[in-house]
């Protein structure tokens, strides 16, 4: 890959610094901190400034780059679709959606036949909440506090992390709960047993407190990302949930807009515990974000509501031909390399037991934990009082200790993914092992600057 060795323009690169900064507004951050990288040209696990600098993509950007920069299939699957069609409205019929329809639907749960396509995933949450609603003729919503759903009106508020502090009105029918993090359990539990058994107890009494009847339904992560560091279930947690549902005729919605499409070593996050939802909410992985596109997944039942009452809602660029086709690329390309099954393997034989070593050498390293290529570090001032380095109310703010660890990492020629007090490992699924060893080497290295500021 002979861009893996670009040839430096540091002039094209300062204007394009000048550019952003005289034009852009950039979302999450205040104004004033803002000082991006300029970035020149990415492949494969690698992307580069116009310094010539090489990074290290360890977090696939925002969780997404499941495949990888520019795989030439899907790079020229989007050629081909450009020549041919580039855009038609969505209520026309075209082959590049209705494939990608249903090369998704044929990997997803049994029984969920139907897909509605939309731009991402903030739009896939509010579409699967609007569905249960008018599907049930319920109005409220529960959702986790450990968790991240988008920045759209009714996806930031069912959102449990800080981010929503400031975007809440407490208007819009949600409801939180705790979940499963046996690292800071909220149940006293000693173990994942009792973790498990004590959260489904506590989601029972806010269901019955709350008044099944006004639930629609019930929206979790599958696996919680960025807002709890990579949350992943104890076994029976997920199952208990569905039940609950069934019991009290609550929808299940998960949201597998980070974790789907490999990410977790299966195709969705769900099969790892045989679960079957009502609506699953996906983007970012269905075509490795080289188009935005996301969607929901819908269940027959909730298709049959909608069968002669139309369904009020909807996008201008549902189902965009060049998206979609980037999709049918992607699917096929990890069907063919065997990208889920490698995306298993790294997680059992190179980052689980990498991480787990760079641990015990810490002291800054509370505690890791993950699931195929999702991995999450959580950094402590004291292992003993779990102590979060970086402070929960810090969440859009880069203290003085986050930003000498991003230099750090930069430095060191790699890209992990913080937020607060984590650090995620997130990889392309289909990472080299060469690649993702050398990227825990520069990981362990940089995590000298944050043992630096334990007790």
């Amino acid at each position: 890959m002979s861009e893996l060795n670009p040839v430096a323009d540091p002039e094209l690169g300062q204007s394009v610094f000048a550019g952003d900064r005289a034009h852009v507004f950039h979302p999450w951050v205040a104004q004033g901190a803002v000082h991006p990288l300029p970035v020149a040209g990415a492949e494969g696990s690698w992307f580069w400034d116009f310094e010539g600098n090489r990074y290290l993509d360890f977090c696939s950007q925002l969780v997404y780059t499941n495949i990888g920069h520019q795989h030439p299939k899907v790079v020229e699957a989007i050629k081909k679709q450009a020549d041919r069609l580039c855009v038609v409205a969505p209520y026309f019929a075209t082959e590049s959606r209705s494939e990608a329809a249903r090369l998704i639907t044929e990997i997803a749960p049994e029984g969920m036949d139907h897909v509605l396509f939309n731009n991402g995933g903030g739009e896939s949450i509010e579409h699967a909440a609007r569905m249960a609603r008018l599907h049930t003729g319920r109005h409220k919503l529960l959702a986790a506090y450990h968790s991240f759903h988008g920045a759209t009106t009714t996806a930031i508020h069912l959102s449990g992390d800080p981010r929503r502090w400031r975007n809440d009105t407490g208007s819009a029918g949600v409801v939180h709960f705790f979940s499963p993090y046996r690292y800071r359990t909220a149940f006293n539990a000693a173990n994942d047993r009792e973790e498990c058994d004590r959260a489904l107890a506590h989601l029972e009494q806010t269901i019955i407190l709350e008044g099944a009847n006004t639930i629609a339904a019930i929206v979790l992560e599958t696996v919680a990302g960025t807002s709890g560091g990579v949350l992943v279930p104890p076994d029976g947690y997920l199952a208990g949930v569905r039940a609950l549902c069934d019991r009290y005729g609550i929808m299940l919605i998960l949201d597998e807009v980070m974790v789907g499409f490999g990410r977790t070593g299966r195709w969705f996050a769900a099969d790892h515990w045989g679960v079957r939802p009502d609506l699953i909410a996906f983007a970012k992985g269905v075509n490795s974000g080289y188009v935005p596109l996301g969607g929901v997944i819908i269940s027959a039942d909730i298709v049959e509501t909608f069968r002669e009452t139309p369904y009020p809602a909807g996008t201008t660029y549902s189902g965009h031909p060049l998206a979609t086709a980037a999709a049918v690329a992607t699917i096929n390309v990890m069907k063919e390399e065997g990208i889920v099954e490698h995306a298993a393997w790294l997680g059992e034989n190179i980052l689980g037991p990498g991480l787990a070593e760079i641990a015990e050498r810490h002291p800054s390293v509370g505690d890791v934990r993950g699931i195929g290529a999702f991995w999450g570090i959580e950094l402590v001032k004291n292992k003993e009082t779990k102590e979060m380095l970086i402070p929960l109310d810090s969440a859009g703010r880069l203290t003085p200790v986050a930003i000498e660890l991003l230099l750090t990492f930069l430095g060191r020629g790699v890209w992990p993914f913080t937020y607060l007090n984590r650090i995620h490992i997130a990889p392309p699924c289909n990472i080299s092992e060469e690649d993702a060893r050398k990227g825990l080497e520069m990981l362990d290295d940089a995590l000298s600057v944050a043992d630096a500021h334990c007790d």
